[in-house]
């Protein structure tokens, strides 16, 4: 008892300066002087309260990490590009499956709002996790997109977890159709976790607009419920499987045939699939397994490849 105690005032002490140290590293000026694995290893340490075992990665959180650091394919800039990508997609499974492309434009000052539709949706092509989705153009507040938008585009997304492929992109913005599915308000993701070219599971992130916030559902390859969260919480409910499962499948695997790990998002819109992006660390390595076991499971399916040599 007196040694988990004891074990426990120390994590909770290094935590404690672990949090500071990350604080200090942020700075604009420091940050960009501190070495990725050293961040890394701050980082994961705040995220999932575990050192970073990047010697002997075990587990799928350590691996993503080590993929950041070592695994540096310069195909991996095309693929995380929101612009880019459409290439690489309509050459390999056809353009049918892209989200049509309305406008991409350099800055905030040349969007002609007028020539858009009523309904659509901007991202800048060089983060994750930015975009505006408009469904009545009226009600925009111009001055509050602007300063949104430009914020985006002064955005290094690289210095935020280290995700090497965003490091040398150009920042653009892309305007795509506004869709739905059928409950008419927003879009179930389905996400494809894929191992060296083979899908191994499966999740659906839904209730994004709902007070209570995103719930996400792991699935097997049967399509059963996987009995483990990872950060967000599932719905308690199960997501029939989509009609498209098999099409999805096989598309992944043609996506991310010679890649060591990579998830393939899809929307179904009646009965059609569409491409949302393509994602090379899901959570950026930082989102905890509950249980942890499932953090090795997923971990042991990532083969890791020799470190990248330029």
């Amino acid at each position: 008892m007196i040694n988990k105690i004891r074990d426990c005032f120390y994590k909770s002490k290094k935590l404690l300066v672990y949090k500071i140290l990350f604080k200090i590293m942020s700075n604009a000026i420091i940050n960009k002087m501190i070495p990725s694995r050293l961040w890394l290893k701050v980082e994961y340490y705040i995220s999932i309260n575990k050192d970073l075992n990047l010697s002997n990665p075990q587990t799928f959180n350590e691996k993503l990490q080590w993929l950041k650091l070592y695994d540096r394919n310069p195909q991996y800039t095309e693929l995380v590009d929101k612009l880019e990508v459409r290439k690489y997609i309509s050459k390999t499974i056809g353009e049918d499956y892209l989200i049509p492309l309305i406008g991409v434009w350099d800055k905030f000052e040349d969007i002609d709002f007028d020539k858009l539709p009523n309904q659509f949706v901007l991202k800048p092509t060089h983060t994750s996790g930015n975009v505006f989705i408009c469904k009545d153009k009226s009600a925009i507040d111009y001055l509050k997109l602007e300063k949104e938008i430009n914020d985006w585009l002064e955005r290094e997304y690289y210095w935020v977890h280290r995700e090497w492929p965003y490091k040398n992109i150009k920042p653009r913005i892309i305007c795509e159709k506004y869709m739905v599915d059928e409950s008419g308000d927003e879009l179930k993701d389905y996400k494809f976790m894929c191992f060296n070219g083979e899908v191994k599971c499966s999740f659906v992130c839904l209730n994004r607009n709902s007070p209570k916030g995103l719930n996400v559902d792991f699935y097997d390859m049967d399509w059963k419920p996987m009995p483990f969260e990872r950060h967000y919480s599932n719905s308690g409910k199960r997501t029939p499987k989509p009609k498209t499962f098999d099409e999805m499948v096989r598309i992944s695997q043609l996506l991310s045939k010679d890649i060591t790990f990579v998830r393939i998002d899809f929307y179904e819109v009646n009965g059609k699939l569409f491409i949302g992006e393509i994602t090379f660390y899901p959570g950026s390595g930082f989102e905890e397994f509950t249980p942890e076991s499932y953090d090795y499971l997923l971990g042991s399916w990532i083969k890791l490849p020799p470190k990248y040599k330029p």
